[in-house]
């Protein structure tokens, strides 16, 4: 958070700066008023210098005021970073020259943006195709005629079922809910008091498996939006009889 603006002050460790101990809170402060502030003169600092004195606080307290910040003594991150930004202010109209001249830094080039690595894939390489194609097999993935579009599909299955998140959530065992079957209408009678019971139970069997079929063919709905709206990815391989993929799939839904 204070990073950038104590290293342009030549702060001596602005990166292990800790505004939340106390000790190098208060050392920090003392050293942007001697370097860097210099707001009182050097025979009124010693109650800001008097680092372990339990009367501190309510001298840093004063200096707050005496500088007309807007924060308080116990408002430490908002306070410290506040005198930061005067400090700095302060270093530039000291060495106006200095840093009138700085060059702004220079916009990232097209080389330094992140780019999707399967762009950089020779996708005719046959060893490529036969890796894709040995993945595909071992994870039950349906085949192709693009293979950068098998790959994709690869890619998707691996962050959403095969991630650390995912597989500590499957390892999870299930624990069951009771169920009141006599809450439940049978919707018919067998005769047999045991039988329909066994038949309530195998319905609602039925009924989670139904859900369960219902969220595979939602992940599948959106398995196949995130490949067919990559815009490099030709659409009309996404159609099957004339009828657009994501459409056909929305209508089994």
């Amino acid at each position: 958070m204070f990073k950038r603006k104590l290293t342009a002050l030549d702060y001596h460790n602005p990166g292990g700066f800790d505004c939340t101990d106390e000790t190098q809170y208060r050392n920090c402060i003392v050293w942007l008023e001697d370097q860097k502030i210099r707001h009182y003169k050097i025979e009124e600092r010693g109650n800001l210098r008097n680092i372990p004195s339990s009367d501190w606080p309510k001298a840093f307290h004063q200096y707050l005021q005496d500088l007309n910040c807007p924060f308080g003594g116990e408002q430490q991150p908002e306070a410290v970073d506040w005198l930061l930004g005067l400090a700095v202010r302060y270093e530039y109209g000291d060495n106006v020259d200095k840093y009138k001249n700085c060059k702004p830094l220079a916009a990232p080039t097209n080389s330094d943006k992140a780019v999707d690595p399967l762009l950089n894939l020779d996708g005719d390489s046959p060893d490529f195709k036969a890796g894709v194609t040995a993945l595909a097999n071992i994870l039950k993935i349906q085949r192709h005629d693009d293979y950068l579009v098998m790959l994709k599909a690869i890619r998707i299955l691996i962050q959403e079922r095969l991630s650390p998140e995912a597989i500590t959530k499957a390892s999870n065992n299930r624990e069951g809910i009771p169920v009141a079957l006599d809450k439940h209408v049978l919707g018919f009678d067998t005769g047999d008091a045991v039988l329909n019971e066994a038949a309530q139970i195998l319905r609602l069997l039925h009924i989670e498996e139904l859900r369960e079929l219902q969220t595979k063919i939602n992940e599948a709905i959106v398995a196949v939006q995130a490949i067919i709206a990559d815009p490099k990815t030709d659409h009309r391989l996404g159609k099957h009889g004339g009828v657009h993929t994501t459409r056909y799939l929305a209508d089994f839904r």
